[in-house]
């Protein structure tokens, strides 16, 4: 009776070699050739968050905008001290920081710096909300400093070309010397310059569309005539942001490396 091979048995050599060469299974807790645990392969969770802007790079903050972050401070502060005051004393304060004729010629510096601290309308105003969020994308493009720089080109520039104008008017008759006291105070000839300044930083897409909607705004008011040299400034100093396209970009091309900063 031919012998039946145990289970203990050796396996024949041409039998053997093929086993040899199949992979098998380690049992739990058995280790590698390094006597390191097989641990499988950890799998990468997929990444399944939106690819969204973060919301919070919309809003000024002290270390990323410091200007915007703290002139609104200011702004927000002053508003809001204005509004628990006497009415007939804040409007003493508006005419003593008014940027008419006769105090560009007395105190030039000091009504420009007085009359951008107040908001025309409220704090809840249309352009105090646009002041927010332009100056906010601005400097984040293009810096502080520089930031200040295209509101102040924008406010003190389409101010006297407002104003200079109707100076030149009473000196030839055209207009009664009444005018020369003209209330004129607010943010919105700074905050038109930098519109008009961050519009040559976005894409067409979204420029066209931005830069036609104001200028359609500002020709609506100027055909209402309801305030015609205020809504010529607005207008003026549009065109004075738009007219530092060449200067921003530069800018906005120097500080790319830094366009992370929080």
């Amino acid at each position: 009776m031919p012998a039946t091979p145990s289970d203990d048995a050796p396996a024949p050599a041409s039998v053997a070699g093929l086993l040899d060469g199949m992979p098998r299974q380690r049992e739990r807790g058995e280790t590698g050739a390094a006597e390191t645990p097989v641990t499988p392969a950890a799998t990468a969770a997929p990444d399944t968050r939106l690819r969204i802007p973060r919301l919070r790079r919309l809003f000024p903050t002290p270390a990323g905008t410091p200007f915007t972050f703290f002139y609104g401070a200011v702004l927000a502060a002053v508003s809001v001290v204005a509004a628990h005051l006497d009415p007939a004393l804040v409007h003493t304060l508006h005419q003593g920081s008014s940027t008419d004729v006769a105090h560009l010629v007395r105190t030039p510096e000091l009504v420009l710096v007085a009359s951008a601290l107040w908001i025309a309308g409220g704090i809840l105003s249309p352009y105090a909300i646009a002041l927010l969020f332009v100056l906010t994308a601005l400097e984040r493009r293009i810096g502080g400093m520089r930031t200040a720089g295209v509101f102040l080109l924008g406010h003190v520039g389409a101010t006297l070309a407002t104003e200079v104008p109707i100076g030149l008017a009473v000196l030839v008759g055209h207009l009664p010397v009444s005018s020369l006291h003209r209330l004129d105070y607010g943010v919105s000839f700074g905050v038109a310059a930098s519109l008009g300044a961050l519009a040559g930083l976005l894409g067409p897409w979204l420029r066209r569309p931005l830069l036609a909607l104001f200028a359609w705004t500002l020709v609506t008011d100027l055909i209402a005539f309801t305030d015609p040299m205020t809504d010529w400034g607005h207008l003026i100093a549009l065109t004075i942001g738009v007219a530092t396209w060449p200067a921003v970009r530069r800018w906005n091309r120097a500080r790319q490396p830094l366009a992370d900063r929080p």
